[in-house]
């Protein structure tokens, strides 16, 4: 029989040995298996991904032509647009503008020609003229359309009928008259078509501004009718009517401008003519002294 002090001891061993035998399999319980040697990792066993088919060729349409640009689109107004928009009013205004536009360009080409010509007259007359001898052969030889010749036959002609005044007026006096009056009708001559010159250049501003009013009269009241202010629909109709007042200008400018150099170039022409009036009466004078 063990000693009594032994019993406490052995029960105590007992259960240890119990508890460790139960905490040994708890643990073996919880632990989870470890994973097979040979498995491979998730990342590699998957299926590479397989290569995409080659995609089909595509065929390129040709580009569209482009839009063409804002400056490049035709224009809506202009004075085509005026001509046929425009009623009886406008249209004959715009033929008025063009007419005198007209005159005023056949006046200056006819006037340029004509002083050219006499100038040109007034060179060839040279000192042979005046060297004595009768005048009326040296008429003769002038151009028949020469104010020159024209002034010196028609004073020779009145000089021819001094004798029947019977010694009421002397040659002097006589001569003077005769020329005075042949180189104002010159001077007339010359000064066809200044009339109207200055008629187109102080009348043609107004005219163009009567059309301008009378076309933004009809296009204020058309944009009235169709109850649209917009800046596009006021723009052209009123833009169309300014026209009006540029051709007034287009055709007035030329005009004055065309006035001034004509008048000054027949200064130029009368001062030849009146020398050569000058000198024939002298020279007539001389010839009755001999």
């Amino acid at each position: 029989m063990k000693p009594s002090f032994l019993q406490p001891l052995q029960r105590f061993g007992f259960a240890i040995a119990i508890s460790v035998s139960l905490a040994s399999l708890v643990a073996a319980q919880t632990v989870p298996p470890a994973p097979p040697a040979d498995s491979a990792p998730a990342s590699a066993a998957a299926p590479a991904v397989a290569p995409a088919p080659s995609a089909a060729p595509v065929s390129v349409a040709p580009a569209a032509p482009s839009a063409p640009k804002a400056d490049e689109a035709e224009n809506p107004y202009g004075i085509g647009a005026l001509w046929a928009q425009g009623d009886l009013v406008a249209r004959a205004t715009l033929l008025i503008l063009i007419l005198m536009s007209m005159a005023t360009w056949y006046v200056l080409i006819t006037k340029i020609m004509e002083q050219s010509k006499i100038l040109k007259q007034s060179q060839a007359i040279d000192e042979g003229f005046w060297s004595g001898g009768s005048f009326a052969p040296k008429m003769q030889a002038l151009d028949e359309d020469s104010p020159f010749r024209y002034i010196g036959e028609s004073t020779l002609t009145g000089a021819n009928k001094f004798g029947s005044f019977n010694g009421a007026v002397d040659l002097n006096t006589w001569l003077a008259m005769l020329l005075q009056r042949a180189s104002s009708k010159v001077q007339g001559k010359l000064q066809g078509g200044l009339a109207i010159l200055a008629t187109v250049g102080s009348t043609a501003p107004f005219v163009g501004l009567f059309g301008t009013v009378w076309g933004i009269y009809h296009a204020l009241v058309s944009i009235g009718i169709s109850g649209q202010a917009s800046i596009d629909k006021v723009a052209g109709p009123v833009g169309e009517a300014l026209i009006m007042t540029a051709i007034g200008l287009a055709v007035a400018v030329p005009a004055v401008l065309g006035y001034n150099w004509v008048v000054r170039r027949n200064k130029q022409v009368m001062e030849s003519v009146t020398a050569f009036a000058t000198d024939l009466h002298t020279a007539l004078l001389a010839q009755v002294k001999r």
